[in-house]
């Protein structure tokens, strides 16, 4: 067993069950189906956290399917993932998804770091690998040699939307591909997903064997292909409602159907492209912009490793996309306007930011994620001190 800080506690599987005895003769407490199993907490990026809680059934509907169908997890996989057991990602990869194909998991208490995560590689030699946008751009940025990710079979990233640019570069450098996917606390797993050899860079995939999604728009009714609209979704992992929080339960969990917050829209042969969350997207000029549109295209350019779209007021009041850059080494002397200049070329002119920010890193969570309104705070403060 690996050593573990002082400060925390490590109980056994065979001290738990063994527990069990302090409650009689059962050493489990009897369940079923409906039973509640656990609460999970989302990261709070856009608010108070909410405690989803999960049945007993779901744990096996996700156990059943994405690693399944959409990983051929089998026994003599070995796991390893950068996000860690506190949330609904890493909770399946480092435990449900592993215990249920009999499969090897990888558990690391350091705080993920890319060259750490890639001595743990190396010396653990893992098949599959799980992690999020930002840390697939960290691990680029490491300048890591082609060989870290031999052992890899397939890479997985979710918490957010992964950037084309970032996927295509790390399988010409690692020949590893990411298959991206869009999960979430309530569903708690991924329930939309790209599949070995058929990714389509930038996308989320198509829906895991199960689960059905639907894109309406703001009255709830169906939208064509192609037209942007909110996620809906259908799942029999589905949480029962948010502890305690009756209010956001009603708003979130409609009947069979799941809002889910986010902004997509279908193509025509079925593929899911998330636009953003509904609170993130930005009215310039009257059109709406994609925050994830202008990152993909920041990431294209290869002196940026990381980038942050949000929407700020200029001193008219009107919004106006703005960016905030991590460049992807020190050597890296790429300027604002050569990045706007660069959108410019690749994207429809009223969606290029207006100002660029560099900045040494971006918010996250501890899950990872962007903590986006924390950039806007950034980007106001930046645009404040200019004028």
């Amino acid at each position: 067993m690996a050593a573990f800080p002082p400060r925390i506690r490590v109980t056994t599987l065979a001290g738990v069950t063994a527990s069990g005895s302090r409650y009689g003769d059962q050493s489990v407490y009897p369940t079923w189906g409906d039973s509640p199993a656990l609460w999970l907490y989302t990261s709070g990026t856009t608010g108070r956290a909410k405690g989803a809680v999960h049945r007993h059934a779901n744990i096996r509907h996700v156990a059943e399917t994405y690693p399944r169908e959409v990983l051929a997890m089998a026994a003599g996989d070995r796991c390893y993932s950068v996000a860690k057991l506190f949330f609904a990602y890493g909770l399946g990869n480092s435990a449900f998804f592993p215990l249920s194909a009999g499969a090897t998991t990888i558990l690391d208490p350091a705080r993920p770091a890319p060259r750490l995560v890639a001595d743990r590689v190396t010396a653990y030699q893992p098949t599959l690998f799980f992690a999020v946008p930002s840390f697939y751009a960290a691990l680029l940025a490491a300048q890591l040699p082609p060989t870290a990710f031999a052992s890899v079979r397939l890479a997985v990233s979710a918490g957010e939307t992964l950037p084309g640019g970032i996927y295509k570069r790390f399988r010409d450098r690692f020949r590893v591909e990411i298959l991206d996917g869009i999960g979430s606390t309530e569903a708690l797993h991924i329930f939309i997903s790209n599949r070995p050899g058929l990714v389509r860079p930038g996308s989320s995939g198509t829906p895991v064997t199960g689960y059905q999604a639907a894109i309406r728009d703001e009255r709830g009714q169906p939208v064509a292909d192609g037209v942007p609209g909110d996620l809906y979704l259908k799942a029999p992992s589905a949480a029962l409602g948010y502890w305690c929080r009756t209010d956001t339960t009603r708003q979130v969990f409609q009947g069979e159907w799941l809002r889910t917050g986010d902004v997509y829209e279908r193509s025509a042969d079925g593929y899911y492209t998330c636009l953003g969350r509904t609170s993130d997207m930005i009215k310039a000029g009257g059109i709406w912009v994609s925050p994830a549109e202008v990152e993909a295209r920041l990431l294209e350019h290869p002196d940026v490793a990381q980038a942050a779209v949000v929407g700020v007021s200029d001193d008219q009041g009107l919004e106006m996309p703005v960016a905030c850059v991590v460049r992807a080494h020190a050597d890296a002397s790429v300027g604002a306007a050569e990045l706007i200049a660069f959108c410019r070329e690749g994207l429809a002119g009223f969606k290029r930011p207006r100002v660029i920010f560099f900045v040494e890193t971006l918010p996250t969570t501890a899950t990872g994620k962007l903590r986006r309104f924390a950039v806007r705070d950034t980007a106001r403060q930046m645009l404040a001190a200019q004028s």
